[in-house]
């Protein structure tokens, strides 16, 4: 026989392809053999060409390595009371969510936790601080201790307890930010004088940046707080994250310095 036929069939068509002398296929064969296998000459260009993109490509990958990788945002985290949590506001406008907007305006790439809670003393705000600020945890502002001043309560277990804070941010390398309260005129004036001190006590003893008044600027002017004369509006927290917004950003240049 000196030709080769090959029909495909499909149930829609069948096609019939062109038979071929196998004198033909023999000589196509040849051809492909011999792209697979070409000239001396060639293999060496191909061979060098081949050497030279592998080369390429480690240069590539070198580079990519040299690269710097994207800084992550930093994670910092408010810990504190009804000032901080927002009572009596809008959701989105309580303090960390005012100065996380008022920080990624001015370009840092910032993540501000709201961990205020209600109510909370110094003592409650220690207990759980193993949640409050998890591991990875770059900065921390600390606004406890008005409602142990509202309640009376003795100044040095607060102090006792706000310290405890402030070590264990250290411990963990923790940028750490103190705010400041002052005690009401109507609690006396020795109570005053104790309280007072609390703060500048403490960033003394363990070299924390104090911002010295939480509230400065906006503790008692009407226009600035809610009808129970404590807790700030809107306009109260603007004002705050305004007046607080150099030392927070001290805050972040301290944390993004370190290790």
């Amino acid at each position: 026989m000196g030709r080769v036929g090959l029909s495909y069939g499909h149930w829609l068509r069948r096609v019939q392809l062109t038979a071929l002398p196998l004198s033909r296929l023999r000589e196509r064969a040849g051809v492909r053999l011999l792209r697979r296998h070409p000239h001396p000459a060639r293999r060496a260009t191909f061979s060098r060409k081949r050497e030279e993109g592998f080369v390429a490509c480690i240069i590539l990958f070198a580079a990519l390595l040299s690269v710097p990788a994207a800084a992550r945002a930093l994670h910092v985290v408010a810990l504190g009371d009804s000032l901080t949590a927002g009572l009596g506001l809008p959701p989105g406008q309580a303090f960390p969510d005012v100065l996380q907007a008022a920080l990624r305006a001015r370009g840092y790439d910032v993540e501000v936790a709201n961990a205020g809670v209600s109510g909370e003393t110094a003592g409650d705000g220690l207990a759980r601080y193993g949640w409050a600020v998890p591991d990875g945890t770059d900065a921390l502002i600390v606004e406890l201790g008005a409602n142990d001043m509202l309640r009376g309560l003795d100044p040095d277990a607060a102090k006792k307890d706000l310290a405890a804070i402030l070590a264990r941010a250290r411990a963990a390398k923790v940028a750490t930010l103190l705010t400041g309260m002052r005690a009401a005129p109507n609690m006396g004036a020795d109570y005053q004088r104790r309280f007072d001190a609390i703060y500048a006590d403490l960033a003394r003893t363990y070299g924390a940046p104090l911002y010295p008044f939480f509230l400065e600027g906006v503790a008692g002017d009407p226009k600035l707080n809610q009808k129970d004369g404590l807790h700030p509006t809107r306009e109260g927290v603007q004002k705050i994250v305004a007046n607080i917004l150099p030392s927070v950003e001290a805050l972040l240049k301290d944390a993004s310095a370190r290790p």
